[in-house]
This record gives C-alpha cells, sequence and structure tokens, in this order.
C-alpha cells in the first residue's frame, strides 16, 4: 500500500471538516475523491501535503507515517499537489514555472532533462515558454500546474479539480494527460467534481459526504451505483 490515511478528523477551529476519514492508494492506482463542494476533498488533499494539519488519525506514506510532516519535506519523498485553481505564478515565464517546480533538485543536467520531457508531453508550453504564466488560457494554465508538479518528480501525484472551469474539449485532454502520468508509473489521487470523467478513468472511488467516507468501491462499480447516479451524475448512468 503506497498511502493508507486511516481515521482521520480536521478542524477549521469549532468546524469538524473531515470526521474519520479512511482510504488507501495501492501502487500505480488512479483513486478518485468525489463529491459535492464541501464535502471534505481538498481539505483532505491538503491535509495529505501538509498544509492542514490532523487533530486525529494517521498518513502514512510508502511505510512512514507523514502525519506531522512539513509540507516541503512531504514533498521531498515524493507527494505532490497541484492546487484547486491552478494557482501558477502569473508574473513569471512558462519556463520559470516550470523550474519553480524544481527547486528541491540540485542536479543541474537532471532538471534539464525534466524540461525537456514535460515539454514534449505538453507541446503547447513549448511553444509559450517565453509567456507569462497570468497570459496563457485556463487550459494552457492547468497544463503548466501539472507539468510544474511533474518537474518534483512524484512517486503520488495530488490533483484538485483538474478540470475546473475548462469546456469540454479541454477536460478530455486533461484527462488523458493524467492518465499518461499514470501509465509511465506515477500513481494518482484525484478529486474532481466530474464525478463522471473521474470514475471513468479511475481504479477505485470513495465518496465523501460532509467528512465521511460513506461509499467506495471499484471505479466502474461506483460508475453504475444507484446513489452515486443519483448525486453525482446527473441521475442517468
Amino acid at each position: 500500500m503506497m498511502l493508507e490515511v486511516k481515521d482521520l478528523n480536521v478542524y477549521y477551529g469549532a468546524i469538524h471538516a473531515l470526521k474519520g476519514v479512511n482510504f488507501h492508494v495501492d501502487k500505480g492506482e488512479i483513486v478518485t475523491l468525489i463529491g459535492a463542494n464541501g464535502a471534505g476533498k481538498s481539505t483532505t488533499l491538503n491535509t495529505i501535503s501538509g498544509l492542514l494539519r490532523a487533530r486525529q488519525g494517521s498518513i502514512v506514506f510508502q511505510g512512514e507515517d507523514i502525519t506531522r510532516t512539513m509540507p516541503q519535506d512531504i514533498v521531498r519523498k515524493g507527494i505532490v499537489q497541484v492546487p484547486e485553481g491552478r494557482k501558477i505564478f502569473a508574473t513569471l515565464s512558462v519556463m520559470e514555472n516550470l523550474e519553480m517546480g524544481a527547486y528541491l533538485n540540485k542536479d543541474k543536467a537532471q532538471i534539464q532533462r525534466d524540461l525537456e520531457m514535460v515539454l514534449d508531453r505538453f507541446p503547447r508550453l513549448r511553444e509559450r515558454r517565453n509567456q507569462y504564466g497570468g497570459t496563457l488560457s485556463g487550459g494552457e494554465q492547468q497544463m503548466l500546474a501539472i507539468a510544474r508538479a511533474l518537474m518534483s518528480r512524484p512517486t503520488l501525484l495530488l490533483l484538485d479539480e483538474p478540470s475546473m472551469g475548462l469546456s469540454p474539449i479541454l477536460v478530455e485532454q486533461i484527462f488523458e494527460i493524467i492518465q499518461d502520468i499514470n501509465q509511465q508509473g506515477t500513481s494518482i489521487l484525484l478529486v474532481e467534481q466530474n464525478a463522471q470523467m473521474a470514475l471513468s478513468i479511475a481504479d477505485r472511488g470513495y465518496v465523501l459526504e460532509t467528512g465521511r467516507v460513506v461509499l467506495e468501491g471499484p471505479a466502474q462499480e461506483l460508475l453504475h451505483n444507484p446513489m452515486v447516479i443519483e448525486a453525482y451524475l446527473g441521475g442517468h448512468g
């Protein structure tokens, strides 16, 4: 088991945001967390990344307890998050954004190879490499956010709402990219409001409601589950 989250309880002040959340990600898997706004999906990712602290429970990554680990050390261990809303550096060029992703890597030759690899994967970014991040379209910014995360050489990639605000054709492209990254050997934990797309590419899924896991199983089963269809797939399977 690559990542194991056990009995995770997280609070925002007096608000109990996560109430005993349990799930795991195995090596090579795409696992998705689906649920309505406010269900606790982003909170879960931010807690794994070390941006939030759990009051109770544990996060174990590759056999090591990282529940109290600092965010930069979690990146060093191989967990990298692409935050909701892209959060690229608008006033830096595409290349500078990508280089920021490699800030923990001191091997200049390795960084150069990684840059070539991500620019091969995202040809649009190669064309735009000298443009400021803020001048890119929404889809290009999302590609840049994912490419920047790949520069950190993640073992486990956390994706928070990668399709948010994108046109249907760009959503398809982003999900193809996610599958490609996974096929190259990176495990993925995907938080996504577009449950249909998320379950269509995932191995397994967990449904979160008001801070609790209420359903889990193989993604294909969840796609055909009447409760999931009713609540998250617009009432049709």
